[in-house]
């Protein structure tokens, strides 16, 4: 069995969309205050911004033996950011002699191919790349 290594940054699955927002809480006549509804709308926003793996591509991730940092991430999370800021609303992202098609929007990788698979194929519906 091959070594199987996750990356250092928590992963998430499923659907990102699907989260609700908490309600501020009441307790007897008052609210939650100004700073604890911002701390928690910021904390959402930064996690729609995490970049999430799908269960298909967590499988290949694991199966290609791909190995992604804490910086790749970031770097991917950076490009699917400027990728939507475009108009794109899937794309393929190429970085470390791997390929990542990611539907934007939602920010989830949806497959990985390495490079030596990723060599002579074609990659459909996508509307843009970036190289990285």
């Amino acid at each position: 069995m091959s070594d199987f290594r996750l990356p250092p940054t928590p992963i998430i699955t499923g659907n990102p969309n699907a989260k609700q927002v908490p309600k501020p809480q009441v307790t007897g006549n008052s609210t939650a205050s100004f700073r604890e509804v911002l701390g928690r709308a910021v904390q959402q926003k930064q996690a729609e911004k995490q970049l999430t793996l799908s269960k298909h591509a967590m499988n290949r991730v694991g199966q290609r033996g791909i190995e992604l940092s804490a910086h790749d991430i970031r770097r991917m999370e950076k490009a699917v950011d400027k990728a939507g800021d475009k108009g794109v609303t899937d794309t393929l992202v190429f970085m470390n002699n791997a390929a990542f098609i990611v539907n934007v929007p939602s920010k989830t990788v949806v497959t990985v191919v390495d490079g030596s698979d990723a060599q002579e194929n074609v990659f459909t519906n996508i509307n843009g790349a970036v190289i990285l």
